[in-house]
């Protein structure tokens, strides 16, 4: 019996078999937890249906965080399988993909500011209102962030103050959520070689950088993730809220990178 038996735990943002969400999902589904997923639109659903099915889910539900009205109709269609909700997974972010080329300065635009923080930061707010009726005492949410929400990231740009944006919103949430026995935590994780971060400029450099100086000497993995994961949204971790944990191989705590003979 897995730490998350009996648990209920809706995933978003699962695109391929490679995005970190998928590897929380695999990891919830090892520690038991029932799942239902997420998907943005038509042609990302029979994707998300087979990995739901290999994980033995037969639940998948549309969602486009841009619009509230599809946020609550999805926890309308939620409500028709489940009566209540364990467990929040939000891994969902974007900008258009010219602000992640060159300089933060020349790249950053009015409404690629707009959209980054409203898909990537607002969307985790959106979502807990709306999931909130159903939420039992002891729930947990979880987001995804990056080291670029706290240090300047070559070519990450607008994502990193969208990510800081959303960081303060996991302490907001935490607060206002605490006297329900409800606990809101993000995971920052390191680079990983995703559909998603295909889109960064220097992607190839920066996980090779990782690799070479973070004190693991190695890049982490979705099942790295997915791990911690598991941990925060359980019983486990019920003292924890709030938190931001760090899951880079130690890379977030070094100051410089360069060697000294």
């Amino acid at each position: 019996m897995g730490f998350l038996t009996g648990k209920k735990a809706l995933i978003t943002g699962v695109a391929s078999n490679r995005s970190i969400a998928y590897g929380i999902a695999q990891c919830m589904a090892r520690e038991g937890a029932e799942l239902a997923f997420t998907y943005q639109n038509e042609k990302l659903k029979p994707r998300v249906e087979k990995i739901a099915k290999s994980l033995g889910s037969e639940i998948c539900i549309q969602l486009d965080v841009a619009e509230d009205e599809q946020i609550n109709q999805a926890f309308r269609e939620l409500n028709n399988h489940w009566q209540d909700l364990d467990i929040l997974v939000h891994s969902i972010a974007f900008a258009p993909t010219e602000e992640f080329k060159g300089s933060y300065i020349d790249s950053v635009t009015r409404d690629g500011f707009q959209m980054a923080h409203d898909i990537s930061s607002y969307s985790f707010v959106a979502l807990t209102k709306a999931a909130r009726p159903m939420l039992n005492a002891d729930s947990a949410l979880l987001t995804l962030s990056y080291l670029g929400a706290i240090k300047s990231v070559p070519n990450y740009n607008v994502m990193g103050p969208a990510k800081a944006s959303l960081e303060a919103n996991v302490r907001f949430l935490a607060a206002d959520l605490g006297s329900d026995s409800i606990r809101v935590n993000a995971i920052s994780a390191g680079p990983i070689k995703t559909l998603a971060a295909a889109g960064i400029g220097g992607i190839r450099e920066l996980l090779k950088h990782v690799e070479l100086k973070s004190p693991l000497r190695r890049n982490i993995t979705i099942e790295n993730v997915g791990n911690t994961a598991a941990f925060l949204c359980s019983d486990l971790a019920a003292g924890i809220t709030g938190e931001v944990i760090y899951v880079d191989g130690g890379y977030h705590n070094l100051g410089m990178t360069f060697e000294i003979d």
